[in-house]
């Protein structure tokens, strides 16, 4: 049985030991401004995958990745060390979508507020074409109802 709460555990120890490693032991000059957002080890702590992000062009995310799968030997044997469990997970690279999903997000989020804009200004000066509040109001309809009630028992007395 799986125990999620110690692959959890695993997974934030595995996110912080990578970004360290990266930062003070691995010197590759193909590196880039990486950074560890997440990592997700599966339920039997057999693989481990570490989620990144690049800052920089497709060129230095394409350098950054052959530098992450060239150092992966090593990290591997830090993680192992500084984790202490018994087999060490293998390590997998994926580069995060995120910031890229949010980015297109804003784009359309800019967009949409441009066609509300155009909308907006398309609606300056006209009028509705019924009338402005359609709707009756709970006093207007009792009004109503009393007087045909009226009528109605003024017919049934005749």
């Amino acid at each position: 049985m799986t125990d999620t709460a110690r692959a959890r555990k695993l997974a934030d120890r595995i996110r912080v030991v990578v970004a360290e490693t990266l930062q003070r032991r691995i010197k590759d000059p193909r590196l880039g401004f990486v950074t560890i957002t997440d990592a997700r080890v599966t339920g039997d702590l057999r693989e481990a995958t570490v989620f990144y992000t690049v800052h920089g062009d497709e060129t230095a995310r394409e350098a950054s990745a052959a530098a992450l799968e060239s150092a992966k030997g090593i990290l591997r044997s830090t993680v192992g060390r500084e984790t202490g469990v018994r087999f060490t997970p293998t390590l997998t690279f994926v580069l995060d979508a995120i910031p890229d999903t949010a980015r297109h997000l804003d784009d359309l989020l800019v967009k949409a507020r441009a066609q509300d804009a155009e909308v907006r200004s398309v609606a300056v000066g006209k009028t509705f074409a019924g009338e402005a509040d359609p709707y009756r109001k709970p006093g207007e309809y009792d009004e109503e109802l009393e007087g045909s009630v009226d009528a109605a028992d003024e017919a049934e007395d005749e």
